[in-house]
């Protein structure tokens, strides 16, 4: 469910859990074309015949793929009217607790921990969870701070 809050009223998220996003399945094709983009190539990642028989049992996402999938996660939890521009400010704290291997599928649960104004707008931290359909550990643990002006 997505929150949706005017710009006037950022100042009011802080200590909001926006609860969690639907399930998205991260895909070979995915993978591939996150390895173009980065030129990381590790056979873990794009040899799926080779990753069957390594570590994982089979091939898997990279972390910063995962990690960036937050970006469409966040537009099916928050949505701020009366906005001109929102910048992704960062990252703080990110840790990859679990791989995730092609074919599974992920979600993202975030909190808003913090609200401040910035110069001419403000910037809330996040603290953003990629979970893993059936997983005892989250893929992703980040926080993220945004900006938002209007």
């Amino acid at each position: 469910m997505t929150t949706t809050i005017t710009y006037d009223r950022l100042g009011d998220l802080a200590g909001t859990d926006l609860g969690h996003t639907g399930y998205r399945t991260v895909t070979q094709d995915q993978v591939d074309l996150f390895a173009d983009a980065t030129d990381d190539h590790q056979w873990i990642h794009v040899d799926p015949e080779r990753a069957r028989t390594g570590p994982f049992g089979a091939p898997i996402a990279h972390g910063f793929l995962t990690l960036s999938l937050a970006v469409p996660f966040w537009t099916e939890l928050l949505e701020v009217k009366g906005v001109t521009t929102k910048v992704n400010y960062g990252l703080d704290k990110v840790r990859f607790p679990a791989p995730v291997v092609v074919g599974a599928r992920v979600r993202m649960r975030a909190t808003v921990v913090e609200v401040v104004e910035v110069r001419g707008g403000y910037q809330i931290a996040v603290d953003q969870t990629i979970e893993i359909e059936g997983g005892t550990k989250p893929a992703v643990v980040a926080r993220g701070l945004y900006r938002f002006y209007a």
